[in-house]
């Protein structure tokens, strides 16, 4: 045994302990984090416009801190930009975290030495849980390669700024440097496919073990691997036993990158954001994401359908239900204070407090009062896929509001590995099983309201088209799975290979 896994096992298993130790105390944590919160922040500019002094409990905190988006917090991100100290947070922060928001444009969120450690310690603990849980520690002594933004970091009122996954890159611990991959002047490349070859001929005749990243550029970094060597992944890296990821939903991509793998690894899935890391897989055996609820930030739930509402139900852990769909607030120690990150999320167990990621607050598709969510849309896509064996590569769904008196429809744009033999057949089995899942949409296909969906097929490398047309190619960038308007559809039109197919009275209309 190697020095790094010899010495991981104690290690890990001290961090085991910790964390269902802390599994136990989840809510008196939570009230504790608020507490040091308020109390820490209470002569900030933001603690004294919202009498920090006063707010004893959750419900105090209610109160007087009304839930924001990124776009109110604006004007005090601002300040801080100015030069300005103490405003959401003691001091400045050490970092801004460089993210693109849907309607804020860029987006700067600050991170300060008390809230660095919730992103670091966070995914080093989920390694800790697989290692203590599973016994595997050889990966430690192999190469690692983490899929990442660059390192490179700007100024931004005199704050090193620039992407979450490169501001990690700086913090990565001593002992892991010499296992890392890339090498520094690799991720530092901007342009991600000159980026990606490079990371081929560093890593293809490396020892590697671990792979982490967003699904997708995993896939692609997978692919052009698999096309400059011609053997599976799994054979050109026999000692590939852990896969991390994140950002995304791995469902629908699972089946492929274990294809492209040629045999099943272990994955651990992590939820991290520019605000904060929110939750992690702590066993290979319990479905869904640990809440992180002892790492400095404090949670409130909002029931997705009042998230809009001027004046929302909002819940503390104590008071949640296992499989509602909640809206995710947080307030944490870098200055973020009832901050709507505009995730929905739920619980499939308060024993320990498991979640899993719905969707988003803003991708949906409510156009005739469906209001189909992410999850919905997933699950309905990858049962029909997993029963016909049909592999997806990547799909995003929007509304078609019809125009001369027709009916409207979801269009589903779909680039398949392996497209199904019956397209009809199979975008029928999908819209049934949408129908099961979404009360309303059944409603309004079953009263003849909206037409069955209809499948466009994108072709293949059509999404790494768009998302370089659009200039989000590679990183953290990922393709959002439903849309409210025709936006992404209209712009994804070049990359469909032919029409869509629809059904109207049980018969097929070719489009």
């Amino acid at each position: 045994m190697k020095i790094k896994s010899f010495l991981a096992k104690p290690f890990a298993g001290y961090i085991y302990k910790q964390i269902k130790k802390s599994r136990e105390t989840a809510v008196e944590d939570q009230q504790s984090i608020l507490n040091e919160l308020v109390k820490s922040a209470a002569k900030t500019v933001f603690g004294k416009e919202h009498g920090f002094e006063d707010i004893k409990t959750a419900e105090d905190f209610s109160r007087h801190v009304p839930i924001r988006d990124y776009e109110e917090f604006k004007p005090y991100i601002e300040k801080i930009k100015e030069g300005k100290h103490n405003i959401l947070w003691k001091g400045q922060p050490i970092y801004f975290a460089k993210t693109s928001g849907t309607t804020s444009g860029i987006k700067y969120i600050p991170i300060t030495k008390d809230s660095i450690p919730n992103h670091i310690n966070t995914a080093r603990n989920a390694l800790l849980c697989y290692m203590a849980e599973t016994g595997n520690t050889k990966f430690a002594d192999g190469k690692m390669i983490f899929l990442s933004g660059s390192p490179e970091l700007e100024r931004m009122g005199g704050i090193p700024t620039g992407r979450l996954s490169g501001i990690v890159n700086h913090h990565i611990p001593k002992y892991l440097r010499a296992n890392q991959l890339p090498n520094y002047e690799t991720n530092c490349i901007e342009e991600w496919e000159a980026k990606l070859d490079k990371i081929v001929l560093e890593t293809i005749e490396q020892n590697m073990t671990l792979i982490s990243g967003i699904p997708p550029w995993m896939q692609m970094y997978f692919d052009r691997l698999a096309e400059k060597s011609g053997k599976k992944i799994g054979e050109l890296f026999p000692n590939l036993s852990v896969m991390v990821q994140g950002g995304v939903n791995f469902e629908p991509y699972k089946a492929k990158l274990n294809e492209s793998i040629g045999r099943k690894i272990d994955c651990i899935e992590l939820y991290p954001a520019s605000e904060g890391f929110f939750a992690f897989q702590d066993s290979q055996e319990a479905e869904g994401l640990l809440l992180n609820t002892d790492s400095g930030i404090f949670f409130e739930f909002v029931p997705a359908g009042e998230i809009f509402n001027q004046n929302p139900v909002r819940l503390t852990l104590k008071d949640v239900k296992v499989g509602e769909n909640y809206a995710l607030i947080i307030s944490n120690n870098a200055g973020l204070w009832a901050y709507n990150i505009g995730d929905t999320i739920k619980f499939i167990s308060t024993s320990p407090y498991r979640i899993l990621v719905t969707g988003r607050t803003k991708h949906f598709i409510s156009a005739f009062g469906e209001h189909v969510i992410g999850e919905e849309v997933e699950a309905a896509l990858m049962q029909a896929a997993n029963e016909e064996k049909i592999h997806i590569t990547e799909f995003t769904v929007a509304p078609m509001i019809a125009q001369n008196g027709g009916k409207s429809f979801h269009e589903w744009f779909v680039e398949f590995e392996n497209t199904p033999t019956d397209l009809a057949a199979f975008a029928k089995k999908v819209d049934d099983n949408l129908r099961t899942k979404n009360v309303y949409y059944d409603d309004l296909v079953g009263g003849n309201i909206l037409q069955q969906l209809k499948i466009a097929r994108v072709k293949k490398n059509g999404f790494i088209d768009y998302m370089k047309s659009v200039g989000k190619l590679g990183g953290q960038n990922k393709v959002p799975r439903l849309s409210n308007d025709r936006q992404i559809a209209a712009e994804l039109q070049t990359f469909v290979i032919d029409g869509s197919v629809a059904f109207d009275d049980h018969s097929v209309i070719q489009l």
